[in-house]
């Protein structure tokens, strides 16, 4: 590894599972010190907790039990961060959950618990995260990075998914918000939005009919990795991504080209 991230204190929440735990993997290979933030240690697609991994790997991670959508969780994350390693450098807006149902079947507690989690739960990490960022000192021109993960159906439609799509769409916004209002300050705000990828996880997301549609909408030949999102979230975390704030980067194998 190149150490891209040597010293720098990450936030990677829902980073048990799927997306955030190859995100989580993938920073402390680069040298990050790594808070997962997630209800629960165990794995949706199985195998020990990451962490352990991690461990293994000869990084570090540590586990701290949070419910995003919960301010006090949120803010005792981000303490719980700074006294343990001293600063946050970079968050890892991952969490996120699924209705898995268009509009006229969305109940209620469907919009909320998925509005919770998904964008209310990010926007209360984001603010935690910029709190605690304002008070830091400048390193290389920076004094801390948000990165969100949105979709591509933030910005097209999610087909029998209204709720995930809607939150999706708020989470692209923030990203833009964030980054205007606070490129004073040398806070810099970019999203990864993937297209189809198969995290291993069982249900709706394997469905056959959600693949053949996904493949069937994405150029290139094999559908996406948790391992292609960490990539461009570690790019997005590093000192490498320069003037660059407000930006959705697509992973989606060319779905929104086609």
């Amino acid at each position: 590894m190149t150490q891209r991230l040597a010293g720098r204190v990450a936030i990677v929440t829902g980073g048990s599972s799927g997306i955030g735990r190859a995100i989580v993997r993938t920073f402390a290979r680069e040298g990050a010190r790594v808070v997962v933030a997630d209800i629960t240690t165990e794995v949706i697609e199985g195998g020990p907790p990451v962490c352990e991994v991690v461990a293994e790997e000869g990084g570090i991670a540590v586990f701290h039990q949070t419910d995003i959508s919960k301010a006090a969780d949120v803010v005792a994350l981000v303490a719980a961060t700074v006294a343990r390693f001293g600063r946050l450098d970079v968050l890892v807006n991952n969490a996120a959950v699924h209705a898995g149902k268009p509009l006229v079947e969305t109940e209620e507690n469907d919009w909320d618990y998925v509005m919770d989690v998904s964008l209310k739960g990010a926007y209360l990490c984001a603010r935690a995260a910029v709190r605690q960022m304002l008070t830091q000192e400048i390193v290389g021109e920076v004094r801390g990075r948000l990165v969100h993960i949105s979709s591509q159906h933030g910005h097209i439609s999610a087909p029998e998914d209204f709720a995930y799509g809607v939150s999706k769409a708020g989470i692209a916004y923030m990203t833009r918000q964030i980054a205007a209002d606070y490129a004073k300050d040398f806070i810099v705000s970019n999203a990864v939005a993937p297209g189809k990828i198969l995290t291993g996880k069982p249900g709706r997301a394997v469905d056959p009919k959600w693949i053949d549609y996904s493949h069937a909408r994405t150029p290139w030949p094999r559908l996406g990795t948790p391992q292609d999102v960490a990539n461009a979230a570690l790019f997005l975390a590093s000192d490498e991504a320069t003037y660059l704030t407000g930006h959705n980067l697509f992973v989606d194998g060319g779905w929104m080209a086609a």
